[in-house]
């Protein structure tokens, strides 16, 4: 039974039934945030979610190429996905199927944490407590003392790096680390290492590419930190975990507590 509607972060009104009680998630870090917060109600997720671990649905293929059928046939009360990680064309078939998609748009911290609210919201989920802990320690962060410049690389062969309007820049420049590549036209562009320009430091993330200690001193002249991608990429649960955790792993100072 429909009861009313919602409007998601592209502007798009989602009919909502009186109770979510089936979702299916597109998106890792969604699954992650309905998965620690009610799980029971998770009916479906993607290959790519990995957390909570031990999480036993099923799998619905990748993030950019879901079993639409599949997922049909599981009746969901809601879709969730995400305006960059996943396709038009499968949530519009998903959406004449008859099937409630709710997409979320995360560009900046703040913003990422206002969505994950209204969509869980949405859901009927309320503001678990890891989300207020979440706003409460990114709030917290000290104002950095001076700003450092630096590439992200996220492949190689070819060379790719975070470039304009990425989530991950969003999360760096508020740790006072400004991406070298954030003007990029491209958000994901292509780069040579040698003619990146003026920079201090080489954030090497673990996802998508796996990169590892021999890929900076290898490739660059800067110093590099080895980052877990989930705490530079995703925007659930993890953000409490990368608030505590970044500013050591890349020297900054902490979150008062």
């Amino acid at each position: 039974m429909m009861i009313g509607g919602v409007v998601d972060d592209e502007g798009t009104a989602v009919p909502v039934p009186d109770q979510v009680r089936r979702i299916v998630s597109l998106v890792p870090s969604l699954t992650e945030a309905v998965g620690v917060t009610d799980r029971t109600r998770l009916v479906g997720i993607t290959d790519w979610c990995t957390h909570p671990a031990d999480l036993d649905v099923p799998r619905l293929r990748g993030t950019k190429n879901p079993d639409v059928d599949a997922i049909v046939a599981l009746a969901p009360d809601f879709v969730l996905a995400n305006q960059e990680e996943n396709k038009p064309e499968h949530l519009a078939a998903l959406r004449e199927a008859g099937v409630a998609v709710y997409v979320t748009d995360v560009r900046t911290v703040d913003g990422g944490l206002d969505s994950l609210g209204r969509m869980l919201s949405a859901c009927g989920l309320g503001e678990p407590a890891w989300l207020g802990e979440a706003r409460r320690l990114w709030a917290a962060l000290p104002e950095p003392a001076e700003r450092r410049r630096a590439a992200v690389p996220i492949w190689r062969r070819p060379w790719m790096a975070c470039g304009a309007d990425t989530f991950t820049g969003a999360v760096l420049a508020r740790l006072g680390i400004d991406n070298v590549l954030a003007g990029s036209p491209e958000r994901y562009p292509r780069f040579t290492p040698g003619e990146l320009p003026a920079h201090d430091l080489v954030v090497l993330p673990d996802e998508p590419y796996r990169f590892t200690a021999d890929d900076g001193p290898e490739s660059f002249t800067a110093p590099s930190v080895l980052v877990s991608g989930r705490l530079l990429t995703w925007y659930g649960p993890s953000l409490v975990e990368a608030a505590r955790t970044l500013p050591r792993v890349l020297g900054l100072p902490a979150a008062h507590r």
